[in-house]
């Protein structure tokens, strides 16, 4: 983000003003940890914001400080739409293409308010004013820190701050395992424990809270799992059927994909999930090292993301779905 940039936004949040501060659809911790953060920023320094999802985000992320506040586009369509046609500003964090909201890209397209994109994936869209869009950055929370600084503002951080800030570089560095971890990455977590931020319960509340049901699911994609030695490729699958059967809801599917990565010499990791109601089948990839799961999902299955995360989805059946990614499996040297 140039200087030029830095002062137009200063001088646009120089007055009150109401703001409406957006996540892509299915949030993750990256997500709500970014618009969170910027909530509570934009609180001190006495404008009006309101976090507006697509859609609801998972459970094991609803302990978030002021959560309970964030209004669910899916679920009050007519309240959604009233406040960001009365927004003055407009956050967009962690996506750089408004089809990635859903059904509320009609609505953003349609805004006259000046838009902001803070923003760490690939091939950034041109809609915003003002973009911050840096793939060096492991986490859109980490650049929200920056973003703070940009604007001189580093003093007003609270633990409140810094805790939904944390959330999101933890979650999206894989606890800190990711490459794009920097020591940077960690100079900034030293600064949020320093402020009070509590590392330790954290993870418990990510990852440690979950139902027997959950962990049923778990088991059921263990026992799901192939594996491709020769091309150093594991990939598992969960049909419909058996969400059904373990009581699905969302965010039980989170982190499976990473499962394949643990097992030796597997650098190529994927998951497919049947959504009957949504006629897709929702796909992650992971890998680890040099392979671009990036553009294997923009050039396979309509999707995009991070060099070693992404996801992607199909219409096709969940076996089509299967069968032709074993088909490509073949074709890539890893």
């Amino acid at each position: 983000m140039n200087e030029k940039d830095i002062q137009s936004i200063q001088q646009l949040l120089a007055t009150p003003k109401k703001i409406a501060i957006i996540p892509h659809r299915s949030p993750d911790g990256d997500a709500m940890g970014s618009t969170l953060g910027l909530y509570h920023f934009l609180l001190k320094m006495n404008h009006q914001p309101t976090v507006i999802a697509p859609n609801d985000f998972p459970d094991f992320l609803a302990w978030l400080p002021a959560s309970e506040t964030v209004l669910i586009y899916e679920n009050d369509r007519e309240k959604s739409t009233a406040i960001l046609l009365e927004a003055e500003l407009v956050f967009t964090l962690d996506f750089n293409a408004l089809h990635r909201t859903g059904e509320m890209e009609n609505v953003l397209n349609k805004l006259t308010a000046p838009m902001i994109m803070i923003d760490h994936h690939e091939l950034p869209g041109t809609y915003a004013a003002y973009t911050y869009s840096d793939t060096s950055f492991g986490s859109t929370c980490e650049m929200i820190y920056n973003f703070i600084g940009f604007l001189n503002q580093k003093a007003l951080i609270d633990k409140t701050i810094a805790t939904c800030l944390y959330t999101g570089i933890m979650t999206d560095s894989g606890q800190f395992r990711y490459p794009k971890t920097t020591g940077t990455t960690h100079r900034i977590v030293a600064e949020f424990i320093d402020l009070g931020v509590e590392n330790t319960e954290i993870p418990t509340l990510l990852f440690d809270n979950n139902s027997f049901d959950r962990m049923q699911l778990l088991g059921r994609a263990l026992q799901n799992m192939t594996v491709f030695p020769e091309h150093k490729t594991a990939y598992t699958s969960l049909s419909q059927k058996e969400l059904d059967e373990f009581n699905y809801v969302k965010g039980d599917t989170e982190g499976i994909v990473n499962q394949g990565l643990t097992i030796k010499g597997i650098v190529f990791a994927a998951i497919f999930i049947e959504h009957r109601d949504e006629n897709i089948i929702k796909i992650s990839f992971r890998s680890q090292g040099s392979f671009d799961v990036n553009k294997f999902a923009r050039e396979h299955f309509n999707g995009g993301g991070h060099i070693n995360a992404a996801g992607g989805k199909s219409y096709d059946s969940l076996e089509k779905t299967i069968k032709k990614f074993e088909q490509l499996v073949q074709k890539i040297t890893l």
